[in-house]
């Protein structure tokens, strides 16, 4: 399975590193480098995340920062598409069931 960023998702990335850049540069670089190495983990494991109430649409969420990615797999393409990683206290475009 390949990763693929929807730019929804890598905008949602570059705007979580730079709010924590104004505050802790070096945090910025933990938070990100920490999101990227849970979402890596759905090569390996695509169906880990939990089922959401819409579509196929699944919900990861990352282990040390609590950051929820949301994402899609497309198996016929072989591909995990994520797309959008929020903040916990965010509206979340996803409900759960």
């Amino acid at each position: 399975m390949n990763l693929r960023f929807t730019r929804r998702a890598a905008s949602d990335l570059q705007e979580i590193a730079d709010y924590i850049r104004e505050r802790n540069p070096q945090a910025a670089k933990r938070v990100r480098a920490a999101i990227i190495r849970s979402v890596e983990v759905l090569v390996l494991f695509p169906q880990i995340g939990r089922l959401q109430s819409t579509g196929e649409v699944r919900k990861l969420v990352t282990r040390r920062y609590r950051y929820i990615v949301y994402y899609a797999i497309d198996s016929a393409a072989e591909e995990i598409a994520i797309l959008t990683i929020q903040h916990p206290s965010r509206d979340r475009p996803y409900p759960d069931f």
